[in-house]
């Protein structure tokens, strides 16, 4: 708004205008940017205020475009300046509205000061209109470039959480099954290992019932706490549904998968609170390694299913493996 006083200022020192009119031009260029500011901030709802204090700048764009009797290089850099705001702020919606608030704003200065036409641009008036047409362009540029990188992390944001469970801050079932699919198909195609790993955390609803969703909440939280800090940067783990976890161990041999699964289970036992001294915290771990016969990623998930019910049967708290299609109990530990 001040580089723009320069150019209307310019404009209008030919003319025989009225003293309001340079108090009005003093008062747009310099009071109101910091009045509509504060309006803004003020406001319940920031964006609608900003696109009224617009609307205004239209308005007042207009009036000063007829007062300097439609000079033409003023006037247009004053006008296009004024749309350039309104496309980026509301589009054609709100460049429709400025383009009224404008036509408005010529009308009542035709009205004060009669229908005049100024068609020659002075030298002066010219260097006085360059500041404008250059650093204007630069500086809205800027914020819709800083606008733009804001759009694309919360792009990016939005996109993580869409992936992730909102309790545990693992992958959700959905994205899990999604990149199990990919790593099914990388094990296939390039003969690398790799281990499902499937978690069950044992009498679950027993937690809640005794001691409450908020706790069932944090042992749930406890867990991937400790999957999060015994995993590898490339293991992918998720919230499978309810208190079952699954992980994908990629470039991992079936006993290296039972040893690290093994101390997950032992640092859960081993867990206790300070505020809850009786709640004990156990796993059921059922693990399958990818082999070449496995048709689909189902079959790869189902045997290590399977190997977690035969952990649960056989007595909870174990960490049991399917090897070449049956299940062997791989380590076993009571109650």
């Amino acid at each position: 708004m001040g580089i723009g006083l320069c150019s209307v200022y310019t404009a209008l020192r030919p003319l025989d205008l009225p003293q309001w009119v340079w108090l009005l031009l003093l008062f747009n260029g310099l009071a109101w940017p910091h009045l509509a500011f504060l309006t803004g901030l003020r406001s319940k709802v920031p964006y609608q205020a900003e696109r009224r204090n617009l609307l205004i700048d239209s308005l007042m764009g207009g009036f000063w475009t007829a007062t300097m009797q439609f000079n033409p290089l003023p006037s247009v850099t004053i006008l296009s300046m004024m749309t350039m705001n309104n496309v980026a702020a509301g589009g054609q919606r709100l460049v429709l509205r400025g383009l009224l608030a404008q036509v408005a704003g010529m009308l009542l200065a035709i009205a004060a000061f009669g229908p005049e036409l100024q068609l020659v641009t002075s030298t002066q008036q010219v260097y006085a209109c360059l500041p404008m047409l250059t650093l204007y362009p630069l500086a809205l540029g800027w914020v819709c470039y800083r606008l733009a990188i804001k759009l694309a992390e919360h792009k990016r944001t939005l996109s993580a959480l869409s992936r992730t469970d909102s309790l545990t801050g693992l992958l959700n079932h959905g994205s899990w099954k999604d990149l199990l699919q990919l790593k099914f198909q990388a094990c296939q195609q390039h003969a690398c290992a790799a281990v499902i790993a499937i978690i069950d955390i044992d009498h679950f609803k027993s937690i809640n019932d005794t001691f409450g969703h908020v706790v069932g909440d944090c042992v749930l939280r406890q867990l991937s706490g400790e999957l999060k800090r015994n995993l590898r940067e490339d293991d992918l783990a998720g919230r499978y549904g309810g208190d079952e976890f699954c992980v994908i161990l990629p470039n991992t041999t079936l006993e290296q998968a039972t040893r690290v699964m093994e101390r997950l289970r032992q640092q859960l036992s081993d867990f206790r609170s300070e505020q809850l001294p009786q709640l004990r915290i156990s796993l059921s771990i059922g693990l399958a390694s990818c082999r070449d016969d496995f048709d689909d990623p189902v079959a790869w998930l189902n045997e290590a299913d399977q190997a977690l019910y035969a952990a649960k049967n056989s007595g909870r708290n174990r960490v049991n493996s399917a090897k070449n299609g049956s299940n062997t109990l791989r380590l076993a530990y009571p109650d």
